[in-house]
């Protein structure tokens, strides 16, 4: 008997509601990489989950837009954020729900050590 397959999800999908835990109004989109890519209206600076969904792509928050110049001189994010990062389902133990307003997420790559 032949079992049905799912599909497998597309890299870049990342879960963004305005309430931690995944509460509140969400959107859910699957982004390009290498691309900043601002919230949307209602949820920039006013986000406290932000989830991407695989295993095979992480992402940089950043504090303001993707045209806003960074002159923090600590950076504008709080680090990379991946599948499993825990930070992701509540950015208010950080004090980042305010700060959020853009992103760009890029591929996972591997290297491994090759002899010289």
């Amino acid at each position: 008997m032949p079992t049905e397959q799912l599909p497998k999800r597309e890299v870049g999908g990342v879960l963004i509601c305005q309430g931690a835990n995944a509460t509140g109004p969400c959107i859910h989109d699957v982004y390009s990489l290498e691309e900043c890519h601002d919230l949307p209206l209602d949820l920039q600076r006013n986000a406290a989950t932000f989830a991407p969904d695989g295993e095979g792509f992480y992402c940089y928050p950043r504090a303001g837009n993707c045209s806003q110049i960074c002159t923090s001189p600590t950076g504008c994010t709080f680090g990379a954020v991946d599948f499993y990062n825990p930070r992701k389902w509540d950015l208010t133990a950080i004090h980042w729900e305010a700060l959020l307003g853009s992103f760009t997420c890029y591929l996972n790559e591997t290297t491994t050590a090759t002899d010289v």
